[in-house]
Formats: C-alpha cells, sequence, structure tokens
C-alpha cells in the first residue's frame, strides 16, 4: 500500500517512473536509526533560510547591487564568525519567514 500511495503522489510530477525493484520507502530508516534526524531537518532550516535571503533580491530587483554588497558583507565576509542567524537578521533586518 505504501508503494502505490508514493506511486499516486509521484505520477503528476515526477519525472521518472520509479523502476519495480526500488523500495526506497521501505530502507530510509537512517533518520530513525541513530541521530541522524536533527541532522537533516538541517537542511530543511538551510533551504529556509536560503529562500528568505533569495526573497530580499525579488523584492529589490535580482541585480540589486545594494542587496548584493549586503549579502556578501553580511553572510558571506563574516562565514561562522557570527552565529548564522545573527548573520541573516543583519542582512534581512528581521528574522527569516517561511
Amino acid at each position: 500500500p505504501a508503494l502505490k500511495v508514493i506511486d499516486d503522489v509521484r505520477a503528476p510530477v515526477s519525472l521518472l517512473t520509479r523502476p519495480e525493484y526500488n523500495r526506497l520507502a521501505h530502507a530510509f530508516s537512517h533518520i530513525f536509526a541513530g541521530g541522524y534526524a536533527a541532522g537533516y531537518y538541517s537542511y530543511k532550516w538551510a533551504e529556509v533560510l536560503a529562500a528568505d535571503a533569495f526573497s530580499a533580491f525579488e523584492e529589490a530587483g535580482i541585480f540589486d547591487a545594494a542587496t548584493a554588497s549586503r549579502f556578501r558583507s553580511e553572510i558571506l565576509e563574516v562565514g561562522g564568525c557570527r552565529d548564522i542567524m545573527g548573520s541573516d537578521i543583519a542582512f534581512r533586518g528581521r528574522r527569516p519567514t517561511f
């Protein structure tokens, strides 16, 4: 039943058909089997930060020099020297949103 649900969800959006032998839904246990879950969800948080940062460019114009300069100075140049939330707030002027 689980594979049928996955196939039904994939059907209208997937570019590739799942091979019959693929049982990923039954094999994705590493997220539950020993400490990986927090790391996995950090990817999701990174996606939120990236999307929020990109929205600054959408709001100001994709090639806006001032936004690009602020991104460079507040995110890229400080790197890991500052907590990422502090860098994000410095860049966006607020906490990230979805």
